[in-house]
């Protein structure tokens, strides 16, 4: 038999998230490579699967385990990945054992599911045609500053992790260095008892964050930049006040802004609505 390895997604919150096939995939392997053992016994009591032999694999330890469960993989086992919550790979371990794995020739199978980043995406009524996974930004130094100057001119939709006792200070460099008119959604305790997903700008959102606790992992979506060029938020709003304070109606004023400014109608009604 040849080894192989198993990238399995695990809820990121609701337990109930566990689709029957990571269950299958769990309960058939000699071994999974997992964060924190304690909470992949949880998994997998609720599973009702027996626990196989645990390898943590973290931050801290996945160059060394990557060799031992390339080892169990060359004895011909199947060696399971799951995070503490979500896809592996993204923003936790098991990048380098799956690029280990194929290097050497193993077979490497996914069994999808839940992700923090996509669900948040799907949920913030952002564009998601095209969007940008951004992760946890630097903590410090230059590598922080300069991916939230690259922020400035992303047109796609962004999207950041972030921990609760960084999520302040975040939120007001991303609002000093872009502007507080850019879009943005804040969610947070995704699919659990409380969950909360909040709209508004950066501007508002540094006053959002101020004022409440920050409690459980966040995920900020972050509507891209507007084309060179484009007249901003502010602008149009202030041309469609001139025009409502002088008799247009909404949808004169809409389109008399729109080819004025070169911004698309929809973005400009969208607007005039919230006025």
């Amino acid at each position: 038999m040849s080894g192989a390895l198993v990238v399995v997604a695990t809820p990121i919150g609701n337990l109930g998230d566990l689709s029957p096939r990571a269950v299958e995939a769990l309960a058939g392997v000699d071994a999974i490579a997992c964060e924190d053992t304690r909470r992949t016994r949880k998994l997998l009591t609720h599973a009702g699967v027996p626990s196989p032999a645990l390898i943590t694999v973290n931050d801290h330890s996945e160059a060394r385990q990557t060799r031992a469960v390339l080892a169990r993989l060359d004895r011909g086992e199947r060696v399971a990945v799951v995070s503490d919550a979500g896809m592996p790979s993204i923003s936790d371990p098991g990048e380098r054992l799956v690029r280990a794995a194929a290097g050497a020739g193993f077979d490497v199978e996914v069994v999808p599911g839940p992700s923090a980043a996509i669900t948040a995406l799907v949920v913030s009524g952002l564009p998601t045609g095209r969007f940008v996974f951004e992760g946890f930004l630097p903590r410090r130094g230059s590598g922080r500053s300069e991916r939230i100057e690259a922020l400035g001119t992303e047109q796609r939709t962004a999207l950041l992790y972030e921990a609760p006792h960084r999520v302040r200070e975040t939120i007001a460099e991303l609002a000093s260095a872009l502007g507080g008119e850019r879009p943005v959604v804040i969610a947070r305790e995704l699919t659990k008892v409380h969950e909360e997903v909040w709209r508004g700008t950066l501007a508002d959102a540094v006053e959002h964050v101020a004022s409440t606790e920050p409690r459980g992992e966040y995920v900020v979506v972050l509507g891209g930049a507007p084309p060179p060029g484009e007249a901003s938020t502010e602008e149009v709003t202030d041309a469609l006040r001139a025009r409502l304070a002088a008799g247009h109606d909404k949808k004169s004023a809409t389109a008399d802004v729109a080819k004025e400014l070169r911004v698309p109608k929809r973005k400009v009604y969208e607007i005039a609505t919230r006025l």
